[in-house]
């Protein structure tokens, strides 16, 4: 069993799905990361020499990867839920929650991780926000049937966002993940 995490740009993937690994004392795994190491190349420099297509290629052989180990606590890239294997493939291997956040929040998220240039490259040739909203607008519904439950993530605290998860998995009964549930 695994814990994959899903949603738009800076949702908070990679920030609560290691604070949940500590927590759970299970891996942490980024598949953007497993990506860019595999190819020796950034998501940005990827997307400019070899296209979108192939990029997501590389995303779902990654994920296949991902998915023949367990114990794991998984952060997507966000237009995972984009390709009907790639959910099939997490829904056979684990739960999927989606962290779903607002087009404001995203934004200034993005703004201030250092890493947007390389691990977030632009989608659209429209303005940062007016992206943002769009997308949110088309992937909304595929982060919502892909998940098993959702969880907002403006002003909420990673050590709270972490323990309402690790509730809602309890209450869903799920004893394969053995979560604690004390606090980090």
């Amino acid at each position: 069993m695994n814990l994959f995490l899903i949603g738009y740009r800076c949702s908070g993937k990679t920030t609560i799905g290691q604070s949940i690994a500590i927590t759970i004392e299970w891996s942490f795994v980024d598949s953007d990361i497993l990506v860019t190491k595999e190819c020796g190349k950034s998501i940005k420099d990827i997307i400019e020499t070899e296209g979108w297509d192939s990029f997501r290629r590389m995303e779902r052989s990654t994920l296949k990867q991902i998915c023949t180990k367990e114990q794991q606590v998984v952060a997507t890239g966000g237009g995972v839920v984009l390709d009907a294997d790639n959910i099939k493939a997490m829904k056979t291997s684990g739960m999927v929650v989606w962290l779903g956040a607002t087009a404001e929040t995203i934004r200034i998220r993005m703004r201030q991780d250092k890493n947007t240039g390389n691990f977030r490259p632009a989608l659209t040739d429209k303005g940062q926000m007016a992206e943002i909203e769009e997308m949110l607008l088309k992937r909304n519904l595929y982060y919502e049937s892909a998940s098993d439950f959702c969880i907002h993530t403006d002003d909420v605290p990673v050590n709270d966002i972490t323990q309402i998860i690790i509730e809602k998995l309890n209450q869903k009964g799920s004893d394969t993940f053995f979560i604690r549930s004390d606090p980090i």
